[in-house]
């Protein structure tokens, strides 16, 4: 078994922007025609979104991250993205459980997120791992579907 699928998710440095910015380019980037737009991610301030604590990253080179946002009532899952060499790898599925543990450490009862209605292979995805759909709007040029993810509290 190939040890990447046990590394651990941990809070991005500054050491990590360089990485954070070439995963989340190499992920976003395929959409750009597809969508007509530069998909957001693309676009975030990485360096400011680290020194805030925003960013977990996996993998040694980094393979993967999300970006996450706590709000009163959840948690809002802003970016994720896995380097295009490492699909298939388990890396999107250790983020999005990271994404649900630290929700639960934070009180939350649910994670919401939204992605580009062109991005249909997400709309496949997100609800296998039990995000169901809640709106879908048109933000500007952007047609995005809204996700939620209710988190079971133990008894």
């Amino acid at each position: 078994m190939n040890d990447r699928c046990h590394e651990e998710v941990r809070a991005a440095v500054t050491a990590d922007v360089p990485a954070v910015k070439a995963v989340t380019d190499a992920a976003y980037h395929p959409y750009i025609a597809r969508i007509g737009v530069v998909p957001q991610p693309m676009e975030a301030d990485h360096a400011a979104d680290v020194a805030a604590g925003r960013v977990f990253v996996t993998g040694h080179p980094v393979t993967g991250l999300v970006v996450l946002d706590a709000y009163e009532d959840h948690l809002f899952l802003d970016s994720i993205a896995v380097h295009p060499d490492a699909h298939g790898r388990g890396v999107g599925r250790r983020l999005l459980r990271f994404a649900d543990a630290h929700a639960r450490v934070l009180g939350l009862p649910e994670i919401r997120l939204y992605t580009n209605a062109m991005m249909w292979e997400n709309q496949t995805i997100y609800p296998k791992y039990g995000y169901e759909v809640v709106e879908r709007r048109v933000d500007g040029p952007y047609h995005r579907i809204h996700y939620r993810k209710l988190l079971h509290r133990p008894a």
